[in-house]
């Protein structure tokens, strides 16, 4: 691309945007600035026209998101075959698995769901399409770390907050890379209270007709349930057949 066609302003604005979270839900100008790493000038400028076109509320102090946001994310999800190819499938799948079931995407250091079938709430957080979690630490991003070259996955895990979640987390860039070549090897991930302690999760990538991993699924239990020890026989043959019927599916260029 050249210099020319990039608008600094928009990726500012977008930067701005991607400040507020789950945790960060009403921001001051001077936090958006620390978190973003722009000017206050910059992030007032940003934040007021968010205000002026509905996409935030303004009280005087703090901005937070209006629903409106919403229409940003929904145009993805409208745009995109993929999530309404996969939510029948995930529906089946947790219907027959009796847990949740989910699908996601690789975006940067993270991956953001696109699809769900919930059964039952097994995080401390709610998880729904346009969710994200830390890639290095959930099964399904394990899974799709593993479809990169090593040398794009270790980039990945350079730009990551390996944070230790709970004693389980692995947070070594050497042993998950050794993780992510077992992952590629045997075709699944297991998760074994990494992310949040009571958790287990497995996942397998969803690959298009070529062969090139799209997405990837998973079915997560509670820990008391169904122990991480369990969760291949259990969960593995029924992830397994989605895998199998979504593939004719999933044509590349789609």
């Amino acid at each position: 691309m050249r210099e020319t066609d990039f608008v600094s302003g928009f990726a500012r604005g977008l930067k701005v945007i991607e400040a507020f979270g789950e945790t960060r839900q009403r921001l001051s100008i001077a936090e958006a600035a620390k978190l973003t790493e722009l000017d206050r000038a910059t992030v007032r400028r940003s934040l007021l026209t968010l205000a002026e076109l509905g996409y935030a509320d303004y009280d005087g102090k703090f901005f937070t998101l209006t629903p409106k946001i919403l229409r940003l994310g929904h145009a993805y999800l409208s745009a995109t075959p993929l999530p309404a190819l996969l939510q029948p499938h995930l529906d089946h799948l947790s219907e027959k698995a009796g847990q949740s079931a989910s699908a996601s995407v690789l975006d940067g250091t993270d991956i953001v769901y696109i699809a769900r079938a919930s059964q039952r709430r097994v995080m401390s957080i709610n998880l729904t399409p346009g969710s994200r979690l830390p890639a290095y630490c959930a099964s399904m991003g394990r899974v799709l770390l593993a479809a990169l070259t090593e040398s794009e996955a270790r980039a990945i895990l350079a730009r990551s907050e390996l944070k230790q979640n709970t004693a389980n987390t692995r947070t070594d860039p050497d042993e998950l890379i050794a993780e992510f070549r077992r992952v590629r090897t045997e075709g699944y991930a297991i998760i074994d209270q990494e992310l949040e302690i009571g958790l287990c999760s497995i996942a397998v990538p969803i690959d298009n007709d070529r062969g090139e991993t799209v997405a990837a699924i998973n079915i997560g239990a509670p820990a008391a349930l169904v122990p991480a020890a369990e969760m291949k026989e259990r969960y593995l043959p029924l992830l397994k057949e989605t895998q199998a019927a979504l593939r004719p599916l999933l044509r590349r260029g789609r």
